[in-house]
């Protein structure tokens, strides 16, 4: 979980960008997204004031918001120099406190994806935590860290700082747990996620984000044509609740074999277990990657945009999460329905249900230790795409 200095050589890796015109450039500076209305995010909530923010560079702008520290948008060229929202979102606070809209874009804690039936134990005591998702407990409990107000640190063009102190027993976690999280949108259109935390007690902590994409741009139909392709041997197996049942799956043979780039849907409608039981794509990925460095982990292209997303963590593991379970009951900032499969995510992570799994990498944090995460969105139009278009 510790951050390396690799990162930094990566930033040198990442290609040239497409120079925005002057007309774009402005559209950026002065009406970066046009439906948002920042009175509309601003809301005392719990005695502490929500507020929408903005981080940009010349090519891409960012809109966050400190309720659950959620990305409400993202802008970034295409093919054809377009400036697309490839982050789905909503117009208001009040949207995003909708039962079916809390994880739309938000950061996810104090532990990310499910723990079975919402208990763990730690040096032989048993924890249990609140249930929100069937039997189990989902991303921290009923006030996981996407319902709480995040307070900023620091904020200027470029960066976004947000903090919050977790208590002791919130949500029946133990530890006054402190997170600090760092968003930022470097010069090479990369936005950069950071996590920071630390308790004064053994806990768990498992931490990400739950940004929902579509490439093509917000509302603009499915997903199932975008191109995906994830670095994964294994994936983590699970039962009909969604738990893993402790083994690492082989994804050769299977519709879960990503390490050649294909389309979400091509193997959708295969006759596999896994896929009933998910109800199509909601799985981790094991990363084949090295230990807390930072690497790249999968890339997705919109079949449409030509704009190519390229994924870079220090986390062992990615859910794929296929947009299975939208249901048109939210309006996107730009009037279109959260319509089935019209967003994926891609959320870095640590394993599902890891303190009951012994074979899993550890989630547990000892008292007054550090720990950090990295993970990267690097957004570029696809080579492929750019010479097709020139041709």
């Amino acid at each position: 979980m510790k951050l390396s200095l690799h990162y930094i050589f990566l930033l040198l890796l990442f290609g040239c960008q497409q120079t925005l015109t002057k007309e774009n450039k402005h559209q950026i500076e002065s009406n970066a997204f046009s439906t948002l209305n920042r009175n509309d995010f601003i809301k005392e909530i719990d005695q502490k004031k929500t507020d929408l923010y903005l981080i940009k560079n010349q090519n891409m702008s960012v809109a966050i918001t400190n309720f659950g520290g959620r990305i409400v948008g993202c802008l970034v060229p295409d093919k054809n120099q377009k400036l697309t929202d490839v982050v789905v979102g909503f117009n208001s606070i009040e949207d995003y406190q909708k039962p079916s809209a809390v994880y739309f874009g938000a950061l996810i804690g104090r532990v990310g994806n499910r723990i079975s039936k919402g208990q763990f134990t730690i040096d032989e005591k048993t924890y249990q935590l609140e249930i929100n998702n069937g039997e189990n407990t989902l991303h921290g409990g009923i006030k996981g860290f996407h319902n709480v107000v995040w307070d900023v640190k620091s904020h200027n063009d470029s960066t976004l700082v947000l903090t919050y102190l977790s208590p002791d027993g919130e949500e029946n976690f133990p530890g006054n747990l402190n997170v600090e999280v760092t968003y930022s949108v470097t010069s090479k259109n990369t936005l950069s996620i950071d996590y920071r935390w630390s308790s004064d007690q053994k806990t768990i902590v498992n931490l990400t984000n739950h940004a929902f994409f579509n490439l093509n741009g917000e509302g603009s139909g499915t997903i199932l044509n975008h191109v995906l392709k994830i670095d994964a041997n294994t994936f983590t197996s699970v039962n009909p609740s969604l738990i893993p049942d402790g083994a690492f799956a082989q994804v050769e043979n299977t519709p879960f074999d990503f390490r050649q780039a294909k389309t979400i849907g091509q193997d959708l409608t295969a006759d596999h277990q896994q896929l009933i039981n998910g109800n199509g794509y909601d799985h981790n990925f094991n990363l084949n990657k090295k230990e807390n460095q930072l690497e790249k982990a999968a890339y997705v292209i919109g079949d449409q945009s030509g704009i190519r997303m390229d994924v870079y963590t220090t986390e062992p593991g990615i859910q794929l999460y296929g947009g299975n379970f939208l249901k048109s009951k939210n309006t996107y900032k730009n009037g279109q329905k959260d319509d089935y499969r019209t967003a994926f995510c891609l959320e870095t992570q640590h394993l599902p249900d890891t303190p009951n799994q012994e074979n899993f990498p550890s989630i547990t944090v000892l008292p007054d230790s550090i720990y950090t995460s990295k993970t990267m969105y690097h957004f570029e139009v696809d080579p492929i795409q750019l010479k097709n278009k020139a041709l």
